[in-house]
């Protein structure tokens, strides 16, 4: 037993808690203490603490003292109601939920109706005047206790509740009768029995027991192991259990149960929001098994208890100063709150719920930067359909997570997975969800369900994840048997059909339907105004949200262009200059000829001739980049690449060759190319010859790129432009290397200034992108005006990985194991690559103080990342153009992240004191068009 667990309390009353222990408590042990103290009808209950799961987690046994910490507070629960757990004449019912610190949807276990025996379930009956209530919550208890705890396949119980309705010709669970379930607990019992060799327990508090050490369990299940991993939720949390006494939402007409939220979760619009159930328990509702009524039918069904809800929700929404998410449960006319948290939302309801509630007065902006992220902006980035498009429409449902997305229709998740994999884009299509679905939710490009409304499972965890989602289509007929789809016209969609779903309309379509750009993509390009009255409200949100970002953000934000069109679109979505032009972008296309004649120069006249040829044609290029970046600072980088890469494929040349051989018909350019390929062939290229290493190796070549974008600069400036170029010298690994280059181009830039008359003023840095680099820069800062972080090489090198391989070759297998929450090209491992550009940034200001730093590989545009170059103290971030508005939006919550590292988003504290797991780099990011490939 560990020495501190004598002193430590592992239980703790609903009255004892408050909303900020979630650490402690779980989010949800948290929160049903926050509301009992703000006086609002929960019923009475106690949490078992996170610190006890992670005893149990780590020894497989319970804390020595955690049995008799329950016992007492069970007692003191018993009291309280008046009635002990599992009595026989009048039992106490208890729920045993999970409730982690993060919101995870059905990723982890409940039991309800803890205490129903044989015994008991006679005394529940006559309690509550309702013998068929009492046979409906005893099979509930076996069912989901069977599945949960003693792992029976939950298909067996389904399928004999299926053969009861049957037999019953009943529609829905409701229509059976007590009888019939009383036969139907007497077969669940039967299938207990024969599948795990021992009778359902009949004893109240094993039943207790048992469901608390299932929900433990149910941490480390393996799907709720994948959802963490595609939320980025620790591992070592570990969860908290919740005992509440239960309250019966299926009691009759007069009972029920719902989830509401404060304003529309997919929109962000105030109203009401939510489903409610009337004759059911609360997992009747998420599990989207029964088709609910909108929440504003309650009104009419049982006003008093609407109007309670309404005031109950307004409070909460004015406490928490956000959305809230609710599940209530209503018996008998009286009503029971069940659950509050800070609700998910889509990304557009993010925004426009941010600036919604600064006009309220209920936070400021440096808190509404703290309620949405990059990746949300990224999504809302994406193309949509064309409203004027005709596309044959199937049907309609919920519009539950919006988006636009096209698909081949699969019908399960082990195909949704097997598809996808094969490079597929596919739609999942379900009746319903549920937690075993997760892998196949995220393998598809979206989800379609025939059941369930806006809190069904499918809704809240494709909100969750950023997906589109389309349920309750109803009219749709789901045959996943047969592997197709009915419509009541008779049209059938079989598996690998391609059909469309719109998110926002709840629309789906046969075939693929036209998108256009996304409004708020039109934004960012300028081509619509958010001060116009016809503008989305959207746009208009987006637009003050990313006003604030602008304001708070120490951080500028550089844009990876090689050409003026790139910097032109860049500048457009906000860039302050260009952090990256590769120059070998320029030597593509019909340009290639010409650096074979460079690599094929047998003497220095023939070189020269070569750079002579290229360098009017970089200088021109130079020119438009500098025009379209007027005013602002463009970084241009030296060759790079190694110079294998201007030449034929190997293979093809050698049966180029080959070929013209057995005709006996020579091409001596084609044998000298060979010969180069075969001269420069490397093992390891990306360790060769490339970088700073030609500059020194290639006599010109670099003085002849310093002339080139000299020259440049000096015709902008004599045509009245303010271009402000900086020279890049990549791959450099000391200082001496850089000292040599530098050398070369002081003197090409004063004989430039000499020619043309023009006071020319070029910084002169270079990469920091391997370790020798970033370990010796103090040294390398003597000889460098700035640095600029390479970080995808970096990666690679300090990993040992090659990038161009190890994404396709073992990456998957990492992250399915843990080894990794995320790749390190996507999000930049702070540990390692981190504490190199931590070091590196020390190191170069301790020798040069105003030494300027910024960073142009990919995690330059990746949330998390942006957040950790804020914190070392980068001056700015260099990112391909369509990410540029989702690197300002991290730059300004970056800045006005409280200093604790602790700030709501989407109701969650920060995992990592740096972004919150919904502010994960998006899948790709809004696109990765421009992006730096090194």
């Amino acid at each position: 037993m560990p020495e501190h667990e004598d002193r430590q309390k592992f239980v703790y009353d609903f009255t004892e808690g408050n909303k900020d222990l979630k650490d402690l408590l779980g989010g949800k042990g948290a929160n049903l203490a926050e509301m009992t103290n703000l006086g609002l009808p929960v019923p009475p209950g106690f949490t078992i603490t996170t610190e006890a799961c992670k005893v149990y987690l780590g020894s497989g046994s319970e804390p020595g003292a955690l049995r008799a910490e329950v016992s007492a507070h069970l007692d003191a629960l018993e009291r309280r109601m008046g009635k002990r757990l599992g009595q026989a004449d009048d039992p106490l019912l208890v729920s045993v939920r999970s409730g982690a610190k993060f919101s995870m949807p059905g990723m982890m276990d409940t039991v309800l109706n803890i205490g129903l025996s044989d015994e008991s379930v006679a005394g529940l009956a006559a309690q509550a005047g309702d013998e068929r209530f009492a046979w409906d919550s005893y099979r509930r208890l076996i069912q989901m206790f069977g599945k949960t705890v003693l792992d029976v396949d939950g298909d067996l119980f389904e399928s004999a509740l299926e053969d009861a309705k049957h037999h019953k010709g009943a529609a829905t669970d409701v229509d059976l009768d007590a009888k019939d379930l009383e036969q139907l607990v007497a077969r669940f019992k039967e299938i207990v029995a024969k599948e795990t060799g021992r009778d359902f327990p009949q004893e109240p508090r094993e039943q207790m027991d048992l469901a608390v050490r299932a929900v433990f369990d149910s941490w480390n299940t393996e799907r709720a192991k994948l959802y963490r991993r595609q939320e980025r939720i620790p591992g070592d949390l570990g969860t908290a259990v919740n005992i509440c006494s239960m309250v019966f939402g299926n009691l009759g007409p007069d009972s029920g149960t719902g989830v509401a939220f404060t304003r529309d979760p997919a929109s962000g619009q105030q109203g009401v929001y939510g489903d409610y159930l009337q004759n059911a328990q609360g997992e009747d509702v998420v599990a989207g098994i029964r088709n609910t009524v909108p929440l504003a039918d309650l009104e009419s069904l049982d006003k008093a208890s609407y109007d309670s809800l309404m005031q109950i929700m307004e409070t909460l929404e004015t406490h928490y100063k956000d959305l809230c998410d609710i599940e209530f449960t209503i018996e008998r006319g009286h009503l029971w709150m069940l659950q509050t948290r800070v609700g998910k939302r889509t990304a557009g309801a993010a925004f426009r719920i941010a600036t919604q509630l600064v006009d309220q007065g209920l936070i400021d902006e440096a808190e509404a930067l703290q309620r949405v992220n990059g990746a949300q902006l990224a999504q809302l980035m994406f193309p949509r359909f064309d409203e004027d498009a005709t596309g044959r429409l199937l049907g309609r449902g919920i519009a539950a997570s919006p988006g636009a997305a096209v698909g081949k229709a699969v019908f399960d998740s082990y195909t949704a997975v097997k598809w996808s994999r094969s490079g597929e884009k596919v739609i999942l299509i379900r009746r319903e969800t549920n937690p075993d679905d997760l892998n196949g939710m995220i393998a598809a490009e979206a989800i379609l369900t025939s059941r369930g409304g806006k809190t069904s499972h499918a809704a809240v965890v494709a909100r969750g994840m950023g997906k589109t989602c389309v349920c309750g289509a109803e009219e749709l007929e789901v045959d996943t048997k047969r592997r197709r789809m009915t419509t009541p016209a008779g049209t059938v969609v079989e598996e690998g059909d391609t059909v469309s779903i719109d998110g926002s309309s709840g629309k789906v379509y046969l075939g693929e339907v036209p998108v256009v750009p996304s409004p708020v993509v039109e934004y960012f390009e300028g081509r619509m105004h958010a001060g116009a009255d016809d503008a989305d409200e959207l746009v208009k949100a987006v637009h003050r949200i990313m006003a604030y970002a602008d304001r708070m953000r120490r951080l500028r934000v550089r844009a990876n262009a090689d050409n003026a069109e790139d910097a032109s679109r860049a500048r457009r979505f906000g860039a302050q200059g260009i952090g990256l032009c590769r120059t070998e972008h320029m030597f593509l296309g019909e340009r290639r000829e010409l650096v074979e004649h460079l690599i094929l120069a047998d003497t220095e006249a023939e070189r020269e001739e070569a750079l002579g040829a290229l360098l009017p044609l970089q200088k021109a290029d130079f020119i438009e980049l500098f025009e379209s970046m007027d005013g602002l600072p463009v970084t241009v980088r030296l060759l790079d690449p190694p110079l294998h890469e201007f030449l034929p494929d190997i293979t093809e040349l050698s049966v180029r060759v080959a070929l013209a051989e057995s005709r006996e018909d020579h091409n001596e350019n084609d044998l000298r190319l060979l010969q180069a390929v075969h001269k420069l062939h490397e093992q390891n290229p990306m360790l060769g010859l490339r970088g700073v290493r030609l500059g020194l190796v290639i006599p010109g070549l670099f003085t002849m790129q310093v002339r080139a974008i000299a020259e440049a600069a000096a015709a902008r400036i004599e045509a009245k432009g303010d271009p402000r170029p900086e020279i890049m010298i990549p791959l450099v690994g000391t200082v001496q290397e850089l000292e040599i280059v530098r050398e070369d181009a002081e003197r090409v830039l004063a004989e430039v200034r000499q020619a043309t008359g023009v006071d020319l003023k070029l910084a002169l840095g270079t990469m920091i992108e391997l370790p020798r680099a970033a370990l010796t820069a103090g040294q390398i800062a003597e000889a460098a005006e700035f640095f600029s972080f390479g970080t995808n090489d970096l990666t690679q090198t300090v990993w040992g990985f090659s990038r161009d391989d190890v994404e396709a070759s073992f990456f998957t297998a990492y992250l399915e194991k843990g080894i990794f929450g995320v790749s390190p090209f996507e999000t930049i491992d702070q540990d390692g690559v981190g504490t190199l550009v931590r070091d590196a940034v020390k190191a170069g200001r301790a020798t040069r103080p105003d030494l300027k730093l910024g960073v142009c590989g990919e995690h330059g545009g990746d949330p998390e990342s942006v957040h950790f170059f804020h914190e070392v103290g980068l001056d700015y971030v260099s990112c391909s153009p369509f990410r540029i508005p989702v690197a300002r939006l991290e730059a300004g919550r970056a800045a006005a992240r409280p200093k604790d590292g602790v700030s709501s988003k989407n109701g969650t504290a920060s995992k990592d004191g740096a972004s919150s797991k919904e502010g994960t780099s998006p899948k790709g990011g809004a696109s990765s068009e421009g992006s730096d490939s090194r």
